[in-house]
């Protein structure tokens, strides 16, 4: 039996799951979990990496005590944000988070430098102002002195790597976000950096998801009570573990990994980079095996995260249960939003925003929770499905089927009604993609997998799917039109972020 930890940090929480292998089985059990709250210090957005890097070094103590003995370790987090090192190893500063205002502006003085379509063929990554290469040309505009001073740039979960194993690298899934690395030839896209008077040399070493960077350091062993513990890397960028747990049937079939952000997207070979690609804002992220990803981002079940706060700061508290109860009880197919308006995009009072972007649209306003609520989720389930169907459009093979994963998973409307806006049907789990895949992609650098495909028959193995059939229904063909009215192109209405 093998037996590894996954520490997965998302921009929210994390938490700490033991994964044992036994006789082509995944079985898991969470034993940590953690708060990621964001600091705000001299007008700059930060990351507390060092309590995250804490609360990392609390849950691999706390899964030592929970299984003895770990054969491995690997983490996995969002992309694009990054901490610089000097020549001695020394951190010089917390992460920005990738919300941070630093970058208002930056896209378009960059495009003046290198065009938007250049960018996108280069690198083939959809273009937001929170990517890597953005943030460091506004380090750059700023004066670049830490830039000038690092020796050594590592993504948010490699560096949580380093201070682990001391082994510095970046691993590639994750660095397929930054849109600084050339996908057609795997390394980094210097000649772009250096355009934007951005200096490559502290990019350096990739590696690839299923490598072992080595033992836990000295005082990490102690302080956690493990001895011959390895830290082996997975697909670093949450997503890329998510889908490598994704257990496809057909090779065809698009996947949603849903939660803050539903990252909808089909699984390919090889990048796709061309004008139908560019203009669909589509981006190409590396996965596990050497997979590529193609993936639209759509703001997710954050809207509600955000709808109920604004509720409970009125005194009116409800769990996500009695939302979901409320919103099933409410008229459906009324009124929808846009989940990637710019409007939605910022904290605050996303119940009154929401009323108002349907006032505008000449929509019935959503009264009450449950109004709310089921506008939220059938305004998801369309947008899922429409992105669904562009990718279909530019891939030139329409998706058979629809893989739902992750946390969104749980909320059985939102898949229910997912398959009905989309024609298909929407196979749901496992909820926990993403530690499942960091697992896998361990067990595959331990050598105890071979393959991703491999991997993937274990989680079939272990995990049995729910199947959503959809049933014929022209009150959601009537719906997906007068959808696809507040996302036309020329309303301007659509802002995508990650």
């Amino acid at each position: 039996m093998t037996t590894m930890a996954a520490v997965d940090i998302g921009a929210q929480s994390g938490r700490v799951v033991v994964g044992r292998l036994d006789g082509g089985r995944l079985g898991i059990e969470e034993v940590h979990r953690f708060p990621n709250q964001p600091v705000t210090a001299a007008g700059r957005l930060h990351w507390d990496i060092l309590q995250l890097y804490e609360q990392v070094l609390e849950g691999i103590a706390a899964a030592a005590r929970f299984a003895g003995d770990l054969d491995s370790v690997g983490i996995d987090t969002w992309g694009v944000d990054f901490g610089l090192l000097d020549a001695d190893g020394m951190l010089l500063g917390n992460p920005v988070h990738h919300r941070d205002r630093r970058t208002e502006g930056v896209m378009e003085r960059v495009f003046a430098r290198v065009p938007a379509r250049e960018l996108y063929e280069r690198t083939g990554i959809q273009l937001l102002p929170i990517n890597t290469i953005f943030q460091l040309a506004a380090l750059a505009e700023g004066g670049g002195h830490a830039l000038a001073a690092a020796d050594r740039l590592l993504l948010v979960p490699n560096l949580l790597h380093y201070w682990l194993s001391g082994v510095a690298v970046c691993e590639r899934t994750n660095a397929s976000t930054t849109q600084c690395l050339d996908p057609r030839t795997g390394e980094w896209a210097t000649d772009l950096l250096e355009r934007l008077d951005i200096p490559s040399a502290p990019l350096r070493e990739l590696v690839a998801p299923g490598t072992v960077l080595g033992r836990l350091r000295d005082d990490v062993a102690e302080r956690t009570g493990l001895g011959d513990t390895r830290v082996a890397v997975p697909g670093t960028h949450d997503t890329a573990s998510a889908v490598a747990a994704v257990p496809f049937r057909d090779a065809r079939a698009a996947y949603i990994s849903a939660g803050t952000w539903s990252l909808v997207g089909v699984e390919l070979s090889e990048p796709l980079i061309n004008e139908d690609a560019f203009a669909a804002n589509l981006t190409n992220e590396g996965g596990v095996g050497g997979t590529t990803r193609l993936l639209r981002n759509v703001d997710g079940l954050w809207l509600l995260h955000e709808c109920r706060s604004a509720w409970a700061a009125e005194g009116r508290t409800y769990t996500f249960e009695e939302l979901v109860s409320a919103a099933e009880a409410a008229p459906a197919l009324r009124s929808f939003i846009e989940p990637n308006d710019h409007r939605f995009l910022a904290p605050g009072d996303l119940p009154a925003r929401i009323r108002t972007f349907c006032l505008e649209t000449g929509q019935p306003q959503p009264d009450g929770v449950g109004e709310i609520t089921r506008c939220v989720l059938e305004s998801l389930a369309l947008k899922h499905a429409q992105t669904v169907r562009l990718l279909g459009a530019v891939t030139g093979s329409r998706p058979p089927e629809i893989h739902i994963v992750g946390g969104g998973a749980q909320n059985g409307p939102l898949c229910r009604w997912t398959a009905e806006a989309a024609g298909l049907p929407v196979l749901v789990g496992p909820v926990e993609a993403t530690a499942v895949g960091n697992l896998a992609a361990q067990a595959i650098a331990l050598g105890e997998l071979g393959s991703l495909e491999e991997a993937r028959e274990v989680v079939r193995a272990s995990f049995a799917p729910n199947v959503y059939e959809p049933s014929p229904s022209s009150a959601w063909l009537e719906a997906t039109e007068r959808f696809e009215s507040l996302s036309e192109p020329n309303g301007q209405r659509e802002e995508v972020w990650a």
